[in-house]
């Protein structure tokens, strides 16, 4: 048995959109930004959290890599998660040291992620088989 849940929505922009971008969503999340804005190491910035402990949050991406959004899924049990999802209909992308990028069916790009938000993740997170 493993548990799961979409603990992330991250807002995509490439560096060239990305400030006007982060400074539109900040406003109109109403959140405050950081002093420090995101870099190639660090890409991600958090704005206030969603309903249910589910986080909000930018990401600097790369160069001609279009506008979107996309979900993280955490879990306690990476590789299991990636057995369910890929069983539904998912194709892994790319795996990394920690996470994977998958696509839907339909092409949207979403990541398989351990857990990030401990206390939320035990209050929502669903069980598995």
């Amino acid at each position: 048995m493993h548990r799961s849940r979409i603990g992330v929505v991250l807002i995509d922009h490439p560096g060239e959109s990305y400030e006007v971008a982060a400074e539109f969503w900040a406003a109109a999340h109403a959140s405050p930004r950081p002093d420090k804005c995101p870099t190639a190491e660090s890409p991600y910035e958090e704005l206030r959290h969603l309903p249910g402990g589910v986080e909000l949050a930018l990401q600097r991406t790369g160069p001609g890599t279009p506008p979107r959004v996309h979900l993280d899924i955490e879990t306690d049990d990476v590789e299991a998660e990636l057995a369910r999802v890929t069983a539904l209909g998912a194709t892994i992308v790319e795996r990394r040291e920690s996470h994977a990028i998958l696509q839907d069916p339909g092409g949207l790009l979403f990541c398989v992620v351990p857990v990030q938000n401990p206390d939320a993740f035990e209050a929502s997170a669903t069980s598995w088989p």
